[in-house]
């Protein structure tokens, strides 16, 4: 029986089993890295103590996702030789140096200024010990550039030529790196980062407000990250809008799998839900809204919509993971953007932070943001099926010649060890979140050592204070 296992489908279901737990620490430390250069920014500029104990409680959860996200991410290079070897040998050539300039450029920015942000305290100046903060945010989204940039192009390859030997030659870098869909996944990514870290922290707040404790630091949090659902996450949806329209164009199969559709029609429904077949080509117990999916595609009520019946059966991609993936992003955008509303009503009720409802509403979405990331890519990767460089190298191609039995150990393998080490890892962050920020006073006591020093209150407001 053993011997009768799909190597391709294993081998597929290892990388989605390693990237997406991989995903959910970049996606959280992006933003994480970019938060904690704003709470150090407000300490410079207020003197105020409480930014930078809120500042100290977080960063440490930083460093722990940051190292688990590096030890993920090893797991993935890996792979491309044991598993993909037909992808690297036709792709190398251009893939290869886009992670290696992410190696180069990001990871090792990173890891240089990480030591001076975690241990840097009154060991170098306030200055320099922002300026390491803000580096290694920067170092974030560029690692985040590359890393879309060479996805992106697995989506929409440009910049190339195919060899007599079959494989793929750069002909353009610039058009290698910002190919058609990496502006708009770029900026979605981003933003979906930013967001994952707003609802964990306002979460997170909720918790300490709910339980009475910690209140100060709480509010920061909570109307920190609320400021993040007022303003940022309408704009995730226009730019999951445009990032929608440059699908169509160029990867209309993928969209037509999102919206459930299978007949070519001007004036298409929009289907809020229903049970894709993909036997019986058709959308079974559709629940529709007439017409709407042309105008939010075509922008025209009696735009066309091409269905899934314009592609071959072997050209389409497993519709139903697409269609109900593609709900549950769109709808925790909706609930995060309904979160933001509620916030400013209770904002100018003066009731923000003592409304225990919404505290439970908060702390119930702590999880959305990593759920709607898991759901985009879901998306994204299962959507370009059948392809693994859209339109040229079909996954089926691309693997290595191995055995199932020995993918389906290593799976196995991946499943356990993953388990006990990512698992000792969240135990520990919940651990940190359960202790809570503590004051500086009683961080480090009367000897100081580490202590952050004193800081010159920019707003006037008490002079000097040993924050």
């Amino acid at each position: 029986m053993l011997s009768n296992l799909d190597p391709v489908l294993l081998a597929r279901i290892q990388f989605a089993f390693t990237v997406s737990f991989h995903i959910i620490f970049p996606a959280f430390t992006i933003g994480l890295a970019s938060w904690l250069a704003v709470l150090e920014w407000r300490w410079l500029k207020t003197g105020k103590q409480i930014y930078a104990e809120v500042y100290r409680m977080w960063v440490k959860i930083f460093a722990v996702t940051f190292g688990m996200g590096v030890v993920s991410g090893v797991v993935l290079s890996f792979q491309f030789g044991t598993n993909w070897s037909g992808f690297s040998d036709v792709g190398g050539n251009v893939l290869g140096p886009l992670l290696g300039y992410e190696v180069l450029t990001a990871f090792f920015l990173e890891a240089s200024f990480l030591g001076i942000m975690l241990f840097g305290w009154n060991r170098v100046s306030p200055k320099m010990h922002f300026a390491s903060t803000v580096i290694v945010a920067v170092g974030t989204l560029i690692s985040a550039f590359w890393i879309l940039s060479a996805n992106s192009w697995m989506q929409t390859p440009q910049g190339f030529r195919i060899g007599q030997d079959g494989l793929l030659y750069p002909t353009s870098w610039l058009a290698v790196i910002f190919n058609p869909s990496f502006p708009f996944r770029f900026v979605h990514m981003v933003t979906a980062a930013y967001l994952t870290t707003a609802f964990t922290v306002a979460g997170v707040g909720a918790y300490y407000l709910w339980r009475k404790r910690h209140i100060s630091h709480a509010r920061v949090m909570l109307g920190m990250a609320m400021i993040m659902a007022i303003f940022v996450a309408p704009l995730q949806l226009l730019y999951g809008d445009l990032h929608g329209l440059n699908t169509l164009e160029h990867q209309p199969a993928k969209v037509a799998a999102m919206e459930g559709l299978w007949e070519t029609q001007r004036g298409a429904p929009l289907i809020l839900f229903g049970l894709p077949d993909q036997e019986a080509e058709t959308t079974k117990y559709a629940i529709k809204i007439p017409k709407l999916s042309s105008f939010i595609l075509t922008h025209s009520f009696d735009g066309e919509v091409k269905g899934l019946k314009e592609w071959p059966k072997d050209e389409r991609p497993p519709v139903a993971v697409v269609f109900w993936s593609f709900r549950i992003m769109v709808g925790i955008g909706l609930l995060m953007i309904a979160t933001g509303v509620i916030a400013l009503i209770l904002h100018f009720k003066k009731r923000l932070f003592d409304t225990r409802w919404f505290q439970y509403w908060c702390m119930a979405l702590t999880p959305s943001g990593f759920v709607a990331v898991l759901a985009g890519w879901f998306v994204t990767e299962v959507g370009r099926q059948p392809w693994i460089v859209y339109g040229l190298l079909r996954t089926a191609d691309a693997t290595s010649p191995v055995l199932g039995t020995s993918i389906a150990i290593s799976l196995t393998a991946f499943v356990i060890v993953y388990a006990f080490v990512f698992g000792a890892g969240i135990y520990y962050i919940l651990k940190l979140i359960g202790k809570g920020p503590e004051s500086l006073e009683t961080a480090y006591g009367d000897h100081g050592i580490g202590k952050p020093p004193i800081v010159t209150d920019l707003a006037g407001e008490g002079g000097k204070q040993n924050v």
